[in-house]
């Protein structure tokens, strides 16, 4: 492939073996190689953050390990392939299966469950409720480890797992293009999925879920991962017709396709309702946005980011209606066909979206002993074990101790950290004593831009920032205090995830450093500066 020297100036080379790449990587004197990109949704890893023996992907956050491949953050489920290196005089040499470097992705090795006929249809040793991230990541977790008794996932949803941040981002996806695993997957490795069961009542003294329809079904360990419950308006008019919450891809193909040349309003400008907005923007003849604040996205991005995300959105023919609520949504004929404001503009409108945020989805839960907090999210440990034994929660209904924020109880209802939470409380259903300690990372996509974002900043009183907003060029520091607690960032990776792995490693950033340091890093493109920061 290649001569020695080469790696005297890089750590990492995307090389071509002819039938597909690999990623050739040195780090203290070794090499190594691995497919080349990320599985979750293929970026160059080349890219991406090498740091202490894994590469971190410059989209989204995931890491591997260098040495073996395999998948040590989130979010995506299959690890990356593993190729053999050899030097001779001076000369490095990679052997691989053209299988592998075609496609670029290694399931991990896996048990089935060899005691199916020990257990009747009413008992499983594993139930896990909900079958988003958290609770397949939980099940393929166990099954990696060896775990061959019985798992049961079940869920309301009518389909089996699927990506569910598209439904707002590709919002015409069809169930089969976004789910996670095939069919056949689910067969192969013995778990089983109950869909269109909803638990009612866990009893968790006798360990019997109680479902909806009078099923029981007792257990032996419980992962509860039911994530959250969108919210809905509270004004006359709600329930008409055309008027969504965006909760499934029957919803949200409904939208695009009852939206198209029409009249759409969606109400709120959270993550969902801003993506959906951007989608619909070219397809729907125009598209309104209300929302309470004065500038989206304030308490998460900050004032100076919401008005550059707000500018972006306006020159894509999007029309704000700022500081003001719906009132009523009007019909005519059983159809939606206005929205009025509380400030009294009246809005045409074929469609409908909500956006208003969500709440946990525990209710059945109240009088389980669970413990719940006041605002309906699952109490749990580093493990992602509750107070109950045998009892585990993960995903958008929990708070959990954040290791970056000196282990304060957070909700963190992001992709990623589902994963990591059904892949922690896996661990420890079979006593690992494994803790929670990665750093949150999410995205979002909105008319071709990607805003990246590690860490946790709630609570931030200062903005940082580096480069152009008005080119949408830029890198946004979060401070409380003199600490960046999180980062965010439009056209500059992968300073996100070079970000995310000296906060994983325990280091801190201090508001100093970013303030004398960051414009001329920035300007040059040099990040070196982030390496050796950290107390």
């Amino acid at each position: 492939l290649c001569h020695l020297s080469i790696f005297l100036l890089l750590r990492m080379r995307e090389v071509d073996l002819g039938c597909g790449k690999a990623l050739l990587i040195k780090e203290s004197g070794e090499f190594h190689a691995v497919g080349h990109k990320c599985p979750h949704y293929g970026a160059p890893l080349v890219k991406g953050v090498l740091s202490k023996g894994r590469v971190r992907c410059p989209w989204h956050g995931a890491c591997f390990n260098i040495s073996t491949g395999d998948i040590e953050d989130f979010p995506g489920l299959d690890s990356l392939p593993r190729f053999q290196v050899k030097i001779e005089k001076e000369k490095v040499y990679i052997r691989a299966s053209k299988q592998a470097l075609q496609t670029q992705r290694r399931t991990k090795m896996m048990a089935k469950c060899i005691s199916l006929s020990n257990y009747n249809l009413s008992s499983t040793n594993v139930l896990i409720i909900g079958a988003g991230a958290a609770g397949l990541v939980c099940a393929e977790t166990l099954r990696q480890e060896g775990f061959s008794d019985r798992i049961v996932m079940c869920t309301m949803d009518r389909h089996l797992p699927y990506d569910r941040p598209k439904l707002s981002k590709s919002m015409d996806s069809h169930p089969e293009q976004i789910a996670l695993r095939p069919k056949e997957f689910f067969c192969t490795y013995d778990i089983e999925v109950l869909t269109e069961m909803q638990v009612a009542a866990v009893d968790v003294k006798s360990k019997i879920a109680v479902f909806k329809d009078g099923f029981k079904m007792e257990y032996n360990k419980l992962l509860i991962a039911t994530g959250n419950m969108p919210k809905t308006l509270s004004c006359k008019g709600k329930e008409m017709e055309n008027v969504f919450n965006i909760r499934t891809p029957e919803d949200a193909n409904r939208v695009v396709k009852l939206a198209t040349s029409k009249n759409v309003v969606i109400v709120g400008a959270s993550f969902l309702g801003m993506e959906v907005a951007a989608y619909l923007a070219e397809r729907a003849h125009s598209v309104s946005l209300v929302e309470l604040e004065h500038v989206p996205f304030k308490k998460f991005f900050g004032e100076r980011v919401g008005r550059a995300v707000m500018k972006m959105f306006e020159n894509n023919r999007v029309k704000f209606y700022m500081q003001t609520e719906v009132s009523e949504l009007r019909e005519q004929e059983g159809k939606l066909k206005e929205v009025v404001l509380k400030s009294g503009k009246v809005l045409r409108a074929d469609v409908c979206v909500v956006g208003v945020g969500a709440v946990p989805a525990t209710g059945f839960l109240k009088q389980s002993g669970i413990n719940i907090d006041s605002k309906g999210f699952i109490v749990v440990n580093k493990m992602m074990q509750t107070n109950i034994p045998g009892v585990f929660a993960a995903g958008d209904a929990v708070t959990f101790p954040l290791a970056l924020r000196n282990n304060k109880k957070v909700n963190v209802p992001h992709w990623q950290m589902a994963h990591m939470h059904g892949r922690i409380a896996a661990l420890n259903m079979l006593a690992h004593g494994t803790e929670i300690s990665t750093v949150p990372y999410l995205w979002t996509a909105m008319f071709g831009k990607s805003i990246r974002y590690a860490g946790h900043g709630e609570g931030f009183d200062d903005v940082v920032i580096q480069g152009d907003l008005d080119e949408l060029k830029f890198v946004a520091f979060y401070t409380k205090s003199d600490e960046v607690v999180a980062v965010a960032s439009i056209n500059y990776d992968p300073i996100v995830s070079k970000v995310a792995e000296v906060l994983a490693a325990g280091r801190t950033i201090r508001k100093r450093d970013v303030d004398a340091v960051a414009f001329l890093s920035f300007r040059t493109g040099d990040m070196s500066w982030l390496t050796g920061k950290g107390s």
